[in-house]
């Protein structure tokens, strides 16, 4: 069973600071094994990768072989169901249209005293891609990762992923040709990320790594942010559904099991106004769990994570909701635009009964990469500005840099920077002559 708390409960908010601190991964540390892992990559290159995809994916491949041939690639969508191409090319054009929206402008002008002042967006020239190829493949992930990337501008668009048994899944390669992806390299693990980050003869290195992989793997992020960007630092999913009686209680319990089924290391969060129906709500969890191909991924999530909250109404549960700062936030009442404006933390947030998590998984346009682990209070999705970087852009000439030289100099003497105060005096000094 889940964990219940009431918010009437005297022991409510101990038992939401306990549930939020709790720690949903594993204890294991593998720092030291990815330390070793890129060390080895960093030394050895193409040699390494063939050695640990030996050791790790059971198959040997030669430097060769390592990248998915421009063939294959062309060819993987003919060996797919038609209906399933038909619908990655949907949520492909979906995800395009919704990110060219968020192209930044540059900006340009002269301010008051006569300095010139602006900044320029420029993409990143080359970005690594990874993509979970090993218990689950997620030809979704590729397009949510690629065709931001992509319609920022970025040049090169490598793609990483793990091929267990030196066998491909055909839809993940249709997935990375549809989205533009340059080039694709039979590699998964820590010692993908530490061939894209230091590069070897085989796959030259990127300026920024981003995708969903397991723990060694996001350990490798961690371990090569600095040498590389990084999207983020991502763990297990979550969601956190706001739901009255007025659902179906099969429609919540679903949404709850959509994200138990990914890890068992998942948190699924019912909050309600009612008792009765989160029983429900709960009652049908169990009855759907008996469908479910996942089952035991699913239930031991939903009973090691899970948690009802029980809530007098939903007027004051703001801050509830942004203290715990879900990665998804689904808005199952009436009222959901009312709700969502009073929010600051979360990932992304689905309003009214009628849009399930799902929905932004595969085909409503923005990225399903999120925030977890109540990151959503400081970060944001994967979107276009993920793969963009601004320049600021100064420029005085002799009437504006005696408008504010002055002050310059005074600041960079009272910090003890002579040099710096020097720079900007001599050119005063000229004008003056």
């Amino acid at each position: 069973m889940p964990k219940i708390l009431d918010v009437l409960d005297p022991g409510f908010h101990a038992g939401l600071k306990n549930m939020l601190a709790a720690r949903r991964e594993a204890d294991e540390d593998i720092g030291e094994a990815v330390r070793s892992i890129i060390a080895d990559v960093r030394e050895n290159g193409d040699e390494a990768l063939i050695a640990l995809t030996a050791r790790f994916d059971g198959f040997a491949p030669t430097a060769r072989s390592l990248r998915v041939t421009a063939e294959e690639l062309e060819q993987a969508a003919e060996k797919c169901e038609p209906g399933t191409i038909e619908a990655l090319k949907i949520a492909a054009a979906r995800i395009a249209d919704f990110h060219r929206r968020q192209l930044p402008e540059d900006m340009d002008y002269v301010d008051d005293q006569g300095v010139r002042l602006g900044l320029r967006w420029k993409p990143m020239s080359s970005v690594g891609i990874y993509v979970p190829g090993g218990a689950a493949a997620y030809p979704s992930s590729v397009l949510m990762n690629a065709i931001p990337a992509r319609t920022a501008g970025v040049e090169r668009l490598a793609m990483a992923t793990p091929t267990p048994g030196g066998v491909h899944n055909p839809l993940v390669l249709a997935a990375a040709h549809l989205a533009g992806v340059d080039e694709v390299y039979s590699v998964g693990g820590a010692q993908a990320i530490a061939a894209l980050a230091y590069g070897t003869k085989t796959i030259p290195a990127v300026h920024m790594i981003a995708g969903p992989g397991n723990a060694y793997v996001t350990e490798a992020k961690r371990q090569m942010f600095g040498i590389v960007g990084i999207d983020m630092i991502a763990g297990p999913s979550e969601i956190l559904v706001v739901a009255d009686n007025l659902n179906d209680p099969a429609w919540i319990a679903a949404d709850l099991l959509s994200q138990a089924e990914h890890d068992a290391a998942s948190q699924s969060i019912l909050v309600s106004d009612d008792r009765g129906f989160a029983d429900r709500v709960c009652g049908e969890v169990e009855r759907l769990l008996a469908k479910l191909p996942r089952a035991s991924i699913a239930g031991a999530s939903w009973r090691d994570h899970g948690c009802v909250i029980i809530v007098n109404s939903f007027t004051d549960i703001a801050p509830i909701i942004d203290l715990i700062a879900p990665e998804h936030l689904e808005l199952a009442i009436d009222d959901a635009d009312e709700l969502a404006a009073r929010l600051r933390h979360a990932g992304a947030v689905f309003l009214g009964r009628y849009t399930p998590e799902a929905i932004g998984d595969y085909m409503a346009g923005p990225s399903h990469v999120l925030p977890t682990a109540r990151s959503a209070r400081f970060s944001s999705g994967l979107g276009v500005l993920t793969f963009m970087k601004r320049s600021s852009l100064i420029g005085c000439d002799a009437e504006s840099l005696a408008a504010i030289g002055p002050y310059a100099a005074t600041l960079a003497e009272a910090e003890g920077l002579d040099a710096h105060a020097m720079s900007v005096a001599l050119r005063l000094d000229r004008n003056r002559r």
